[in-house]
C-alpha cells in the first residue's frame, strides 16, 4: 500500500510557490503511486496573494482536495477536545488531523506547524517539518 502525503497551508503556499524540496516530495510522492491531498480549508488558509490563478488551478488538479463533511467536522472537533484546544485557533489544523488519521497508511503530513499536528494526529502518522 503506497500511503499518503498530506499538505498543510505551508506545504501547499511551498507548492504553490514552487518551492524546490516540497516540489520534489510531491513529485517522488507522486510517482510512487503515494496519495497527495489537502482540504479545502486548507486551500483557503495557504498564501495565494502572491500565485497566479492557473497556477493555483494547476496544481490543486494534481492533488486530491478533500470537502469538510459533517463528519470529518465532528472528528476535528473531537480532536481539539481531546487536546484541550480551542477551534477558533486550531480548527484547519484539526481538520487535516482528522483527514490523516483516516487516511491510507502509512501518511505523512508537510506542515510548518510539528507540535501542533503531533499533538493532534498522533503517534501513526508522520509530521514533517517544512
Amino acid at each position: 500500500m503506497p500511503g499518503t502525503l498530506l499538505l498543510d497551508s505551508e506545504g501547499l503556499s511551498k507548492l504553490y510557490l514552487k518551492d524546490r524540496v516540497v516540489v520534489t516530495l510531491v513529485q517522488a510522492a507522486l510517482e510512487e503511486g503515494i496519495r497527495v491531498a489537502t482540504t479545502a480549508m486548507t486551500t483557503l488558509e495557504a498564501d495565494y496573494e502572491r500565485v497566479h490563478p492557473a497556477r493555483i488551478r494547476w496544481v490543486l488538479s494534481r492533488i486530491d482536495v478533500h470537502d469538510i463533511t459533517k463528519s470529518v467536522a465532528d472528528q476535528a472537533a473531537a480532536l481539539l477536545r481531546g487536546g484541550h484546544l480551542h477551534g477558533h485557533k486550531y480548527a484547519i489544523d484539526a481538520v487535516l488531523a482528522a483527514l490523516a488519521r483516516a487516511a491510507p497508511a502509512p501518511v505523512t503530513v508537510l506542515t510548518s506547524d510539528p507540535e501542533d499536528l503531533t499533538l493532534l494526529c498522533g503517534p501513526a502518522v508522520v509530521i514533517t517539518k517544512v
